[in-house]
């Protein structure tokens, strides 16, 4: 890197670092373009952007297609309101409820909102439908989960990072053990929960896949006891995993559905919640709602990035680089049992586990080499790195990243 360019790198992070809340610890690149699985920083260099923010770019950076039909409908109209019909939600609604197989959605901005409207909708389907007492609905969440940073999602949070000192917190909330069917048997025989929602596959908590029975049981049990199953797919849905939904891998039809991040293709904030006539319908004009909820643009957006994803076999490739990513990754492990544990995921969403503590910089070093080596990945939990790369990544790009990442893990040295 240039003086130049040092001077210009450093400014913006000095920039950020000074006004902005010190509420993330970035990677120390300063990032001005991308196209497709690469992005460039301020001084011109490549990287291959392996993270994907967070899955929210499933299609590439600016995706040619969904950034057409940004312009084409920002140059018409933006926003509306709910307090006005337009002429773009009714044909969005249409479409993303028959392209996923529900009666209605209700459409958000974020993908925390989603989550927030996915307890509300389930809390009021069991004082409507289910016949709980008044102020006795619960909420089942498992041990490891996110789904956002709001008072309602760090309430059912097991990382201290996210709930210490933000208390007091939401009540009716129920946690259990991930992957764990007779736990969830247990919390379901109480006649007052109203929705078990978790994560196919957990993200944040350093992509962990639970037992191939496990999606399939909790389906069997939520029908039983009369209880909503309710599916956070912001982060693993979208083909993701190598199908549309993570759930799509078991045959499993969730009663509540949770999308966000790739829904916009990253250009802007999507979420969207997907369910029956009989829990939807419970909602009455003002019990819920957003000002930004269902604008045309956002519309307009997710019905292309929707298309995207099937008309280019997103979810396809996702499945096939997957496993061409494990296989190269696990090889990698049996050579450097020292450094690395072990490799996880399904599809594209994977993660290397570092051989050390949570509290270690190893894995946080393994990524700043692999940065400088021109792949960007992140480290969660302290000694697990993520890695995500958008769906539209080729044989060839992929072939060149998995040499990138062994090539530094073979050279590194803790």
């Amino acid at each position: 890197m240039t003086a130049i360019a040092a001077s210009a790198s450093a400014r913006f992070m000095a920039l950020e670092d000074r006004y902005n809340a010190h509420n993330y610890h970035p990677i120390p690149v300063v990032l001005e373009r991308g196209q497709g699985v690469y992005v460039w920083d301020v001084d011109g260099k490549q990287y291959f952007d392996f993270l994907s923010a967070y899955s929210a770019v499933n299609q590439g950076h600016c995706h040619p297609r969904i950034v057409r039909a940004l312009i084409e409908q920002a140059q018409t109209m933006t926003l509306t309101s709910r307090a006005f019909y337009n002429n773009r939600l009714g044909p969005y609604a249409e479409f993303i409820t028959h392209f996923f197989g529900y009666d209605r959605v209700l459409p958000m901005n974020t993908g925390v909102e989603a989550g927030e409207t996915a307890v509300k909708l389930a809390r009021h389907w069991a004082y409507r439908v289910k016949g709980v007492p008044e102020n006795q609905a619960k909420m089942v969440f498992v041990q490891g989960n996110f789904w956002g940073r709001t008072l309602a999602a760090i309430s059912s949070s097991t990382d201290p990072s996210s709930y210490r000192d933000f208390g007091p917190f939401m009540p009716g909330y129920v946690i259990i053990p991930y992957n764990d069917l007779t736990a969830l048997e247990q919390a379901l025989q109480d006649p007052t929960v109203a929705g078990f929602m978790f994560e196919p596959i957990q993200g944040e908590a350093g992509v962990v896949v639970p037992d191939d029975h496990y999606i399939p049981g909790v389906r069997e049990l939520c029908t039983r006891y009369n209880v909503l199953m309710i599916a956070d797919e912001v982060q693993t849905g979208l083909g993701r995993t190598g199908r549309m939904l993570c759930c799509d891998h078991f045959g499993v039809k969730p009663d509540i559905l949770v999308l966000g991040k790739a829904l916009s293709g990253g250009v802007m904030p999507v979420s969207a919640v997907l369910s029956s006539d009989e829990i939807m319908l419970t909602i009455k004009p003002g019990e819920h709602g957003s000002t930004f909820g269902g604008n045309p643009l956002a519309c307009a957006v997710a019905t292309e990035a929707l298309q995207v994803l099937r008309e280019e076999n997103l979810p396809e490739n996702a499945d096939r680089q997957g496993r061409v990513f494990r296989q190269r990754m696990a090889a990698l492990v049996e050579q450097r049992p020292d450094l690395l544990r072990l490799v996880r995921g399904k599809g594209l969403l994977n993660a290397v586990v570092v051989n050390d503590t949570e509290d270690s910089q190893t894995a946080w070093n393994l990524c700043l080499a692999l940065a400088h080596n021109g792949l960007l990945a992140k480290p969660t939990h302290g000694n697990i790195i993520r890695f995500a790369p958008p769906l539209v990544i080729t044989d060839e790009q992929m072939d060149l990243c998995c040499s990138i990442i062994e090539e530094t893990v073979r050279a590194f040295r803790h």
